[in-house]
């Protein structure tokens, strides 16, 4: 069984850290699959989930953008901030949603409505990671 080495750092430190079959996850230009043997890359991330399988489990990491770099045995993401599916409070995450859908729907012209946008995809991004618990 032919794996890499998958590390996922943030500023507040390392969130993953494990050998893995496959990495699936999205960058700006599109959804990216890396293999053992994937030619070197490195490609910005958008938020979105990292699908990380090992044989038949799936484990799921949130990303809030950031870097991808693929080596042909190793992948690093460097993302602004990361949460693994079981550290997610969902209860957390559906509260954020709530605060950037009603930021957004407001006509108050003190808002920065792309802080809100980003805030809302991070948020939902989070609520969809925590379901693959």
């Amino acid at each position: 069984m032919n794996t890499l080495k998958v590390s996922i750092v943030t500023p507040d430190g390392p969130v993953y850290n494990s050998e893995v079959e496959m990495v699936s996850t999205k960058a700006e230009t599109g959804e990216l699959g890396i293999l053992p043997g994937h030619i070197p890359l490195v490609a910005p991330l958008q938020i979105g989930a990292v699908r990380l399988k090992n044989g038949s489990k799936t484990e799921y990491v949130a990303v809030t953008g950031g870097f991808l770099e693929v080596r042909p045995e190793e992948v690093t993401i460097l993302a602004q901030a990361a949460e693994r599916a079981e550290n997610i409070d969902f209860a957390r995450a559906q509260a954020a949603k709530a605060r950037a859908e009603q930021l957004l729907q407001s006509n108050r012209d003190d808002i920065d409505f792309k802080r809100a946008e980003l805030a809302l995809k991070r948020a939902m991004n989070r609520i969809d990671v925590s379901q693959h618990r």
